[in-house]
Protein backbone atom coordinates (compact mmCIF):
# COMPACT_ATOMS: atom_id res chain seq x y z
CA UNK A 1 0.00 0.00 0.00
CA UNK A 2 1.12 3.67 -0.66
CA UNK A 3 -0.51 4.83 2.46
CA UNK A 4 -3.44 7.08 3.82
CA UNK A 5 -5.74 9.45 2.26
CA UNK A 6 -7.91 11.28 4.93
CA UNK A 7 -10.43 13.69 3.81
CA UNK A 8 -12.19 16.10 6.16
CA UNK A 9 -15.69 17.42 6.14
CA UNK A 10 -15.57 20.26 9.11
CA UNK A 11 -19.76 21.64 9.18
CA UNK A 12 -20.83 24.72 11.41
CA UNK A 13 -16.93 26.26 11.98
CA UNK A 14 -15.82 29.42 13.51
CA UNK A 15 -16.49 32.23 10.70
CA UNK A 16 -13.88 33.93 11.74
CA UNK A 17 -11.50 31.56 11.39
CA UNK A 18 -12.42 30.73 8.10
CA UNK A 19 -11.34 34.06 6.87
CA UNK A 20 -8.33 34.49 8.65
CA UNK A 21 -5.43 33.65 6.56
CA UNK A 22 -2.59 33.67 9.23
CA UNK A 23 -4.86 31.65 10.81
CA UNK A 24 -5.10 28.68 8.06
CA UNK A 25 -1.08 29.77 7.61
CA UNK A 26 -0.40 28.67 10.90
CA UNK A 27 -2.59 25.33 10.86
CA UNK A 28 -0.65 24.55 7.58
CA UNK A 29 3.10 25.28 9.44
CA UNK A 30 1.88 23.29 12.35
CA UNK A 31 -0.05 20.67 11.57
CA UNK A 32 3.13 18.53 9.74
CA UNK A 33 5.25 18.84 12.90
CA UNK A 34 2.32 17.62 15.09
CA UNK A 35 1.53 14.58 12.83
CA UNK A 36 5.12 12.99 12.50
CA UNK A 37 5.28 14.93 8.83
CA UNK A 38 8.24 16.57 7.15
CA UNK A 39 7.51 20.52 5.68
CA UNK A 40 9.32 20.42 2.05
CA UNK A 41 7.72 24.06 1.55
CA UNK A 42 6.00 27.08 3.21
CA UNK A 43 2.63 27.03 3.12
CA UNK A 44 1.11 28.20 0.05
CA UNK A 45 -2.02 30.21 0.35
CA UNK A 46 -4.89 31.64 -2.01
CA UNK A 47 -7.95 33.90 -1.24
CA UNK A 48 -11.05 33.10 -3.22
CA UNK A 49 -13.03 35.85 -3.24
CA UNK A 50 -17.12 35.91 -3.64
CA UNK A 51 -18.09 33.87 -7.23
CA UNK A 52 -21.89 35.66 -7.88
CA UNK A 53 -22.69 33.08 -10.36
CA UNK A 54 -22.07 30.04 -7.98
CA UNK A 55 -22.59 29.13 -4.72
CA UNK A 56 -18.99 30.16 -4.11
CA UNK A 57 -19.02 33.43 -1.81
CA UNK A 58 -15.38 33.44 -0.81
CA UNK A 59 -12.51 31.77 1.58
CA UNK A 60 -9.10 30.21 1.28
CA UNK A 61 -7.72 27.57 -0.14
CA UNK A 62 -4.17 26.32 0.80
CA UNK A 63 -1.27 23.57 0.77
CA UNK A 64 1.66 22.47 2.32
CA UNK A 65 3.65 19.94 0.49
CA UNK A 66 4.92 17.30 2.99
CA UNK A 67 7.95 14.87 2.13
CA UNK A 68 4.96 12.22 2.78
CA UNK A 69 2.69 13.91 0.06
CA UNK A 70 0.60 16.59 0.99
CA UNK A 71 -2.36 18.46 3.43
CA UNK A 72 -4.76 21.25 2.07
CA UNK A 73 -7.38 23.09 2.90
CA UNK A 74 -10.32 25.10 1.09
CA UNK A 75 -12.60 27.32 3.44
CA UNK A 76 -16.06 28.21 2.33
CA UNK A 77 -17.02 31.19 4.49
CA UNK A 78 -20.83 31.49 3.64
CA UNK A 79 -21.69 27.98 4.61
CA UNK A 80 -19.19 27.50 7.89
CA UNK A 81 -17.67 24.79 6.14
CA UNK A 82 -14.22 23.65 5.44
CA UNK A 83 -12.54 21.34 3.48
CA UNK A 84 -8.94 19.01 4.43
CA UNK A 85 -6.91 16.43 2.93
CA UNK A 86 -4.02 14.71 4.15
CA UNK A 87 -2.60 12.00 1.88
CA UNK A 88 0.30 10.36 3.03
CA UNK A 89 2.63 7.93 2.09
CA UNK A 90 3.46 6.67 6.04
CA UNK A 91 0.55 5.76 8.32
CA UNK A 92 -0.30 8.65 10.81
CA UNK A 93 -2.38 9.16 13.77
CA UNK A 94 -5.84 10.26 12.32
CA UNK A 95 -7.68 10.85 15.30
CA UNK A 96 -4.82 13.04 16.78
CA UNK A 97 -4.67 15.19 13.31
CA UNK A 98 -9.13 15.16 13.78
CA UNK A 99 -9.18 16.19 16.97
CA UNK A 100 -6.81 19.07 16.34
CA UNK A 101 -8.43 20.15 13.33
CA UNK A 102 -12.39 20.00 14.72
CA UNK A 103 -10.85 22.43 17.65
CA UNK A 104 -8.94 24.45 15.70
CA UNK A 105 -11.84 25.51 13.57
CA UNK A 106 -14.36 25.62 16.44
CA UNK A 107 -16.67 22.77 13.77
CA UNK A 108 -19.82 21.34 15.24
CA UNK A 109 -19.98 18.11 13.03
CA UNK A 110 -16.88 16.26 11.61
CA UNK A 111 -17.36 13.98 8.52
CA UNK A 112 -14.31 11.66 7.73
CA UNK A 113 -13.58 9.07 5.07
CA UNK A 114 -10.29 7.22 4.65
CA UNK A 115 -8.91 5.80 1.44
CA UNK A 116 -5.84 3.66 1.17
CA UNK A 117 -4.29 4.35 -1.78
CA UNK A 118 -2.38 2.33 -4.11
CA UNK A 119 -3.05 -1.08 -2.03
CA UNK A 120 -0.93 -2.47 -4.96
CA UNK A 121 1.89 0.10 -4.70
CA UNK A 122 5.46 -1.79 -4.10
CA UNK A 123 7.52 -0.16 -1.51
CA UNK A 124 9.84 -3.10 -1.10
CA UNK A 125 12.32 -2.64 -3.80
CA UNK A 126 12.45 -6.44 -4.20
CA UNK A 127 8.96 -6.55 -5.22
CA UNK A 128 9.33 -3.70 -7.59
CA UNK A 129 11.99 -5.27 -9.12
CA UNK A 130 10.41 -8.69 -9.72
CA UNK A 131 7.08 -6.33 -10.94
CA UNK A 132 9.33 -4.49 -13.80
CA UNK A 133 11.01 -7.21 -14.86
CA UNK A 134 8.02 -9.70 -15.00
CA UNK A 135 6.72 -6.78 -17.14
CA UNK A 136 9.60 -6.32 -19.37
CA UNK A 137 10.07 -9.98 -20.04
CA UNK A 138 6.20 -10.21 -21.34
Amino acid sequence: MFGPHLTLDLYNCNKERLLDLDFIYKILDELPDFIDMHKITAPQLMVQEPNPSTFDKGGISGFVLIAESHISIHTFVAQEYVSIDIFSCKKFDMDKAINYLVDKFGAQKAEKHIIFRGKEFPKDLEKAKKIVLKTRSA
